[in-house]
């Protein structure tokens, strides 16, 4: 059960949901697959070559298992990444909860929702990501970077706000 299912408040329901986009984990997957190509092609190396000492072979073959092992690592820590953030708005509020070890959640009832802003970058514009700026009244602005799908989160939030005015 997820963090936002836990912590509805009676008679409220989620209308809609997001995360950040695929692309936290790009850097990510990219340095991974490289540290596993390295690792991989050390080892064939290493075991295909004869002339070598059993030392140099044995020392050889820790450092590739080292890069493959960090290379799927950092592969993991993009997918959590990728997962650490959940975006809802309810029939009541707006609930972000960012982070997987250490937690940040931020929540704000709709009526105390002052604006919401959209920056999306021109590669964001394409591939569906961008930055969500929330603006309480009288408060702060809190920004949620690299999320997916912001125009149809921010249109949910304005729709909803609209909807709790008419009653």
């Amino acid at each position: 059960m997820s963090y936002v299912e836990k912590n509805l408040i009676q008679g409220e329901e989620v209308l809609f949901r997001t995360r950040h986009h695929w692309i936290v984990m790009l850097g990510a997957f990219a340095l991974g697959t490289a540290l596993d190509l390295i690792g991989v092609a050390g080892i064939v190396f290493l075991l295909t070559r004869h002339d070598l000492s059993t030392g140099t072979r044995d020392g050889g073959l820790v450092a590739a298992g080292l890069a493959l092992a960090s290379g799927s690592a950092l592969m993991l820590a993009g997918v959590m990444k990728l997962n650490a953030t959940e975006m809802v708005v309810t029939n009541k509020r707006v609930i972000v909860k960012t982070g997987i070890l250490t937690r940040r959640t931020f929540e704000m009832l709709l009526s105390r929702i002052e604006s919401i802003g959209v920056e999306e970058p021109m590669l964001g514009r394409m591939l569906g990501y961008g930055t969500v700026i929330l603006r309480g009244v009288g408060g702060t602005p809190d920004e949620f970077d690299l999320i997916a799908r912001p125009l149809e989160f921010r249109s949910h939030v304005q729709e909803q706000i609209e909807k709790a005015g008419k009653n």
